[in-house]
């Protein structure tokens, strides 16, 4: 059915082939019509598009002197904003008439008042000097003059949210004698003026000369060069070098977060080389044999923890006296660890029997004749009690027959030949890695709690230049009682001369412990490298990323991501010299040709 009103003219003989045009082109859908809102309400001083609440400001004050990257904050601000910036130049020569003038006017004032007995006028002088300085550089060329225009929109979801994003950009930019306006009667114009079509339908603009004008350019990248330290890779917003020393740092703590195969083994087997160079010693917690090539080439000590292994750590042994420790606190802090460590052994303990190991903890050092008055430095690896030695005291306590039952498999089960000997490493080296790959699954906690715990005590027993590496630590993340370990070394290292680096790819399991948070916040350089879809969104949250450093992270290439120092952060590449990648590549077609060439040297071929 077709409606028709009386006094159309549908008589097609009388339409030109325009207005045919003309009709047929209002019967399309543009673009423009999909992307319009269904109304716009003007206010004075604020607009409603749709459901959006609109207000734009316009700078109408400078201080006299901008600093660069002033305008940085608004830029990164967590919310959404347009910003625009209108730039019109002035010609030279008119605008030195007005400066020799205005020259010209300061003077004669200074004079006046010089001659009727005033004291001088400080603002009078600083204004000649600026002039001054102002016309010399325009005549000499390096400085020109421009017409600068400053808007910014501001967008909330209803009338109380646009208030609270107003006062926050007036509060930023006030701090900074930086003063806005609402373009009040004037909203539509000012917000066709920030629409990226670059008309200035506003035109209120300030006079600024080159140097100011240039602090205003928003897209500033962050330098992380410190001018010392090691080369963790190249800025890749402007190519510069990202060098830093962690230990001029509140702490030297870092975390390294990425997703199988990106780089992050690869990253901080680069780091341990160059921390070397610089008299770092490196303590390495290997699950995967990632780092055996490394040891073994700038001669470390390898040492294999494995149930048949030769190399052995007692839970038991305590740090050598420190003239700054309580043997005292030293005697309570290993058994509280040992306390923790048997957790991870036995599984869930109530509190009656938390009592009872206590107790039998000490009652085992005691027949040892140890106690917190021992002079610990007098003490062997011998002279420390074993777990069959605690295996032996439960046996004959009350009620602690379930304890001695669940602990048994490690004194004389399978599990016997583990963790029930004495102690026979010795860490001379500049590197030690200590490797538990051959070892199950179920241990892996255990022996990563023990193996850390015994690089706790040599770090609290002589004070040196260390880092301490912790691969896969998600595996100690998901037990509270590895965790807090953990923890407590990222929180106390610092006071040793020691930096401990975490290393993760499972960033989920990492976070969902209570002590994931307490970690990251304790490590003053993060490396985020390739990300997975599926963790993207913790990542994002833990580090506050936007949008685009989210897609950075799913679209990296292997060895680069985001890099973290302090409060700044950039886009990093990690890069190698070739006799750094034979030294620390884990590809294993690299690993294979480097054996074929040891061995054709070898041979004489």
């Amino acid at each position: 059915m077709v409606g028709v009103t009386k006094g159309d003219d549908l008589s097609l003989g009388s339409m030109t082939a325009h207005d045919t045009e003309v009709l047929y082109q209002k019967g399309i859908a543009t673009v423009r019509d999909l992307i319009s809102p269904p109304a716009v309400k003007l206010s004075p001083n604020m607009m409603q598009i749709g459901d959006i609440f609109a207000r734009t400001y316009f700078v109408i004050a400078y201080p006299r002197y901008l600093s660069t990257n002033w305008f940085s904050p608004i830029i990164n601000i967590d919310f959404s904003m347009d910003v625009a910036l209108f730039v019109h130049p002035i010609e030279t020569a008119d605008i030195l008439k007005q400066l020799r003038k205005s020259s010209t006017q300061v003077q004669s004032q200074m004079s006046i008042e010089a001659e009727g007995g005033k004291v001088r006028d400080p603002i009078l002088e600083t204004a000649y000097q600026d002039i001054e300085a102002l016309r010399d550089k325009l005549q000499q060329g390096t400085e020109k003059f421009f017409r600068f225009g400053l808007y910014l929109t501001v967008y909330g979801k209803d009338e109380r949210d646009l208030s609270e994003k107003s006062s926050a950009i007036e509060s930023l930019l006030e701090a900074q004698l930086v003063y806005v306006k609402p373009a009040v009667l004037r909203m539509d114009q000012g917000f066709a003026s920030t629409r990226p079509i670059g008309t200035d339908t506003l035109d209120v603009a300030n006079n600024l000369n080159t140097e100011p004008l240039s602090t205003t350019f928003p897209f500033v990248s962050s330098d992380l060069s410190s001018g010392d330290g090691i080369l963790y890779g190249i800025n890749r917003h402007n190519n510069s070098l990202i060098l830093f020393d962690r230990f001029k740092l509140e702490n030297a703590n870092m975390v390294v977060f990425a997703k199988s195969g990106a780089g992050k083994s690869y990253t901080v087997k680069l780091e341990v080389l160059r921390s070397m160079m610089f008299g770092a010693s490196v303590i390495i917690l290997d699950p995967e044999n990632e780092y055996k090539h490394l040891c073994e080439t700038v001669g470390g000590s390898f040492m294999k923890i494995a149930l048949n292994s030769p190399v052995h750590l007692n839970p038991f042994d305590l740090p050598k006296k420190n003239d700054d420790e309580d043997p005292e606190g030293a005697l309570r802090s290993n058994i509280a660890n040992l306390i923790g460590l048997l957790h991870l052994m036995l599984g869930a303990v109530t509190p009656e029997e938390d009592s009872i190991l206590d107790r039998g903890i000490r009652e085992t050092y005691a027949i040892r004749d140890i106690t917190e008055k021992t002079d610990v430095s007098q003490l062997t690896a011998q002279s420390y009690p074993t777990m069959s030695d605690l295996y032996a005291v439960l046996q004959n306590m009350d009620g602690a027959e379930s304890l001695a039952t669940r602990l048994e498999r490690y004194t004389e089960g399978i599990f016997g030949g583990f963790l029930n000997k004495q102690s026979n490493v010795t860490l001379n080296s500049q590197l030690v890695v200590f490797n538990i790959r051959d070892l199950e699954e179920e241990l892996r906690p255990i022996a990563m709690y023990i193996i850390l715990q015994y690089m706790w005590n040599e770090i609290r027993t002589e004070m040196k230049k260390r880092v301490i590496v912790v691969d896969e630590a998600w595996v100690m993340m998901q037990h509270e009682d590895a965790a807090a370990f953990l923890f407590g070394v990222a929180k106390r290292c610092r006071k040793y001369y020691t930096g401990l680096t975490t290393i993760t790819q499972d960033i989920s399991d990492f976070m969902t412990s209570r002590y994931g948070k307490p970690i990251v916040t304790n490590s003053s350089l993060q490396l985020l490298l390739r990300q997975s879809p599926a963790s993207i969104e913790t990542v994002a949250e833990t580090f506050y990323l936007t949008d685009h450093e989210k897609f950075l992270l799913l679209e990296s290439n292997v060895g680069e991501g985001i890099f973290f120092a302090g409060t700044k952060h950039a886009a990093i590449k990690v890069i190698a010299s070739y006799s750094e990648d034979q030294i620390i590549t884990s590809d294993p077609r690299q690993l294979l040709e480097i054996e074929q060439a040891k061995k054709d040297f070898d041979a004489g071929i």
